[in-house]
Order: C-alpha cells, then structure tokens, then sequence
C-alpha cells in the first residue's frame, strides 16, 4: 500500500516546476516534504490529489490511477494553503459537511479539537483569523481518517503554544490510529523530532528521500581555527561552511574518523535544519 509518483514533469509556461519526479511514499509514516519556497512541493501535493494535471508522468494510489478516480482519490486529504469553503459557511457546517464527503470522519474528535484550540463553531469562515483558519483546516485533516493526509503548511499562522498542541495532537493520533502523514512545511526544526522520513526537493527535483535518521547520519560540523579545519576537510566532501573571522565551520557528508580529528577541532552533528540548508543553497 503506497503512493507511486512516476515521472511526473509539469511546466507552467516557461517554469518547469516539476522536472521528472519519481518517489514512493509508503504507508504508516509521517514524512517531512521539505524544499525551499518555489521548490515545487504544492504542485507535487496538488497533482497527487488531482487538483492539478501533470505534463507527464503517472500517480497510483494503492495500484490505482488517482486521476479522475474518486476511489483513490478517497483515499487521500490535502490540507492546502487556501480554504475551499465558502466563506459564508459557519465552522460547525464545516464539519458537518467533511462528514457528508469523507464516510469515517470522526465528528466526535473533531469537536474535542475545537474546544482544545479555542475554534469557535460559530465563527464564519471569513471571520477566521490565519492562525485560527490553519487550525480550522487542521482539525478536519486530523478527523478524516483517511490512509494519506497531505499537510501543506499546516502552521501557518499559529501561535508557539498551538504549534506545539498540533504536533503533540498529530503524534497522538497517528500511534492510535496508523496513517501517512506528509507535512510540507519551512519550520524543518520544529519537526525534526517526528518526521520519520524526508523528501527534500530543490528546483523542481527530489535530491533526497531516505529515512531522517539516516539522512542526518551522513553528515557532521566541524568548527574551530581556519587553518586547522581547511586542512582536516581538504579531502572532505563539504557541502557548505562559514566563517567568523579566524574561525570557520564545515558541513560535511561522509563516515567521520574520529581518531583522524585534530584535538583542537570540535565535531557536532549536522541537524536536519542545517543539512537542509547546506543541500539546497
């Protein structure tokens, strides 16, 4: 069971924003999509739930063709940036109708949500502030209960305490009951601690999709006197550095011989943040 991405190209004019993606994305996992702005993470989103056509390519859901299958396609939520409700519509008719169009949305969490994040059920659509509105989106991404839930940006707007209620929440819910997450987002420390495996794409093309764990693995820092550390990475393969006047530190990818390090270098691990930012400079 997973979603197969083959191939799958799409231009809009001149902009290639998807160059030939293939990826897998198996199910029980909570993935981080991460990629800078304009990467192509939301057409990527976008084409697996067929909001968007690909130039190319194919997209299966569970052996299924997801385009214009509404049995695949019902397998799979996206939570995007924009509201598709009208703004009219009242919160509570919100949920009321995602349990017309999804059969196992749990209206009984739905509402636990709301009372925890302060969402009133009364408020319009339109009424909603940003933050307010991410979380209206969260809850009914949270309540579907359907095999793959795309996050697109899901904090956006939220406040620190509600960042951290969403993440313990997402947490929660998945141990209790198993589904794919795939949060695309720009806050890669905050997640860091519960993305099992990451899909980074740059410009269009995924550069790495491995487990977390084994992706941050490959890499360590090391920082101390220029001079010093030049020598130590000549034959390194450094994916990045800074400097600070006589000072500099080295990102490097590589198995790291610590009986080779020189006493007066310091060695770290390289996070997730600082990778990221070095693989797609």
């Amino acid at each position: 069971m997973s979603i197969e991405i083959t191939g799958v190209s799409k231009s809009f004019g001149p902009v290639a924003a998807l160059k030939d993606v293939s990826l897998s994305i198996a199910e029980g996992k909570i993935y981080g999509l991460l990629g800078r702005n304009g990467a192509g993470k939301s057409t990527l989103l976008n084409i697996i739930t067929n909001r968007l056509f690909a130039d190319s390519g194919t997209v299966l859901i569970d052996g299924e063709p997801a385009a214009e299958n509404d049995r695949a396609l019902g397998k799979v939520y996206l939570m995007s940036e924009k509201h598709l409700y009208p703004e009219g519509m009242k919160v509570a008719n919100v949920l009321k109708w995602s349990r017309h169009f999804y059969p196992d949305f749990d209206m009984d969490f739905a509402l636990t949500l709301a009372e925890k994040f302060g969402l009133n059920l009364n408020k319009k659509v339109k009424a909603l502030s940003t933050g307010y509105s991410s979380i209206l989106k969260i809850i009914v991404s949270l309540s579907v209960n359907v095999p793959y839930v795309l996050l697109d940006e899901p904090v956006l707007g939220l406040d620190a305490n509600h960042r951290d209620m969403f993440y313990k929440i997402l947490v929660e819910r998945y141990s209790l009951r198993p589904a794919t997450y795939v949060i695309s987002t720009h806050l890669i420390e905050e997640v860091a601690g519960i993305i099992e495996d990451v899909i980074i794409i740059k410009e269009g093309e995924i550069i790495r999709q491995e487990s977390c764990e084994g992706l941050i693995a490959q890499g360590y820092t090391v920082s101390g006197n220029r001079t010093v550390v030049d020598q130590f990475i000549a034959d390194k393969n450094v994916i990045g550095s800074d400097d600070l006047g006589g000072l500099k530190s080295a990102y490097i990818l590589g198995t790291l011989d610590r009986g080779a390090v020189p006493a007066d270098l310091e060695i770290t691990r390289l996070d997730l943040q600082k990778l990221f930012i070095q693989l797609t400079a």
